[in-house]
């Protein structure tokens, strides 16, 4: 089954011991407002995840994987699965086209950069902000 999880995805977020993102778990519409106001002081990144979907994980793996920004910006994660109310808030309050899987950077309450599937790239964020 193991086999089958990681070529297909699996329901699991991602493994913390395995990457060298502090990911914080976006579960609530009230963390929102918070990542609006924290955006004013820093860059806030947050990846949305179909933890159905394997296209997602790769671009999960992928992401952690080049990722090294962790002092210049906050990273939430999102189960869109689980929190799909949370997901359709992204969309409507920093006005991106809902994907999945789908990378938002939201500085000084808006979202300046979003990209999803094979165009979710670390290594471009740098030079959104």
């Amino acid at each position: 089954m193991s086999m089958f999880n990681s070529f297909f995805g699996n329901s699991e977020k991602p493994n913390d011991s395995k990457s060298n993102i502090k990911w914080i778990d976006l579960t609530d519409l009230g963390q929102l407002n918070q990542i609006i106001q924290d955006s004013a002081e820093k860059p806030v990144v947050v990846f949305k995840h179909s933890t159905r979907c394997s296209v997602s994980r790769m671009a999960l793996k992928q992401f952690e994987n080049e990722f090294n920004l962790m002092d210049e910006v906050d990273t939430y994660f999102l189960d869109l699965i689980s929190y799909r109310d949370v997901s359709n808030e992204i969309a409507s309050r920093f006005q991106v086209v809902h994907q999945s899987p789908q990378l938002v950077l939201i500085k000084d309450g808006k979202s300046i950069y979003d990209a999803s599937h094979s165009e979710i790239d670390a290594l471009e964020l740098k030079g959104k902000f």
